[in-house]
């Protein structure tokens, strides 16, 4: 049996196309058109234009997420858990419509930190990190923190040359990564025993 797409869910999913592809400067106007529905329902349904970004960032975040982390069930190693974030990054730049990372872009755009998208934002980012530091505990890295911190910056500024230059990484987010992690030495062995709930976006 076929489900119907509710009003809201077509206003979510629009929202987070036409303000990844195009800014969040959209209005109202072009945001209903798109969707299929009128402003007063728009309204009814969301109390503002920015309430409407938040909950398209995170209607949008869980599917983005899933897209790059390995799936919970993966048993290689943390070091090849950790590589296969950049090497997914690296194909999704390759596919020629990569915008970025929709969540920094959402917040670079919005600039302030306490906007109700910036603070969605925020919460997907940390979300990277925390993937990023449970992998490295599991690897018993030293100094996991920083590393996470590291491994992320690595990640959003791949992100950024991808779209500044207009063209596909081509391995450069993966080899830098791989380099921190040899630098750190994270080698490529198998898993130590984690605690539950350490594997973020499960």
């Amino acid at each position: 049996m076929t489900t119907s797409v509710t009003p809201r869910e077509r206003l979510l999913q629009a929202a987070g196309e036409l303000f990844y592809r195009d800014g969040m400067n959209i209005g109202v106007d072009a945001l209903c058109k798109a969707a299929g529905v009128s402003k007063k329902s728009m309204y009814q349904l969301f109390r503002s234009k920015d309430e409407v970004i938040a909950e398209s960032l995170a209607s949008r975040g869980p599917t983005y997420q899933a897209a790059l982390l390995p799936s919970p069930d993966d048993e290689r190693s943390p070091r090849e858990h950790i590589l296969t974030v950049f090497e997914r990054q690296d194909r999704m730049t390759a596919e020629g419509n990569f915008l970025g990372c929709p969540f920094v872009s959402a917040a670079v755009e919005l600039k302030d930190p306490e906007h109700p998208g910036s603070v969605v934002a925020r919460r997907f980012k940390q979300h990277l990190t925390d993937f990023f530091r449970a992998e490295l505990v599991a690897a018993e890295a030293e100094d996991p923190e920083s590393l996470a911190v590291q491994l992320t910056i690595v990640f959003d500024g791949a992100s950024a040359r991808a779209v500044v230059q207009s063209q596909a990484l081509a391995g450069i987010g993966v080899a830098t990564a791989a380099a921190l992690l040899d630098a750190a030495g994270v080698e490529q062995k198998a898993p130590t025993a984690r605690p539950t709930g350490a594997r973020i976006g499960s």
